[in-house]
């Protein structure tokens, strides 16, 4: 694949990566959706340390994790009794 080395500022620190050439636009967006979101939880809670923020935002994004995987889990469930559901009703079907 076509690698690429790009250095990502977060919370004031370089990371060097090594990336595809395709992934730099999102990693990108990401890096710097990473440090708006920072910026946000500094200001709205007056805070000096970039690790609160930085501990904060895992927070949120844990939790969104969580919340996706569960949906995703139950959504799983729904399908697996819609398949089952028509299999059955296929199996009864005559032709």
């Amino acid at each position: 694949m076509n690698e690429i080395s790009i250095n990502i500022n977060i919370a004031g620190r370089k990371y060097p990566l090594t990336i595809t050439a395709n992934e730099e636009e999102s990693v990108r967006a990401v890096s710097k959706m990473i440090n708006e979101k920072l910026q946000n939880y500094n200001e709205q809670f007056s805070l000096k340390d970039n690790q609160d923020a930085l501990a904060m935002f895992a927070l949120e994004i844990a939790t969104e994790h969580q919340k996706i995987s569960l949906q995703l889990e139950a959504n799983k469930k729904q399908t697996s009794n819609e398949l089952l559901e028509i299999k059955q009703i296929l199996a009864s079907v005559q032709l």
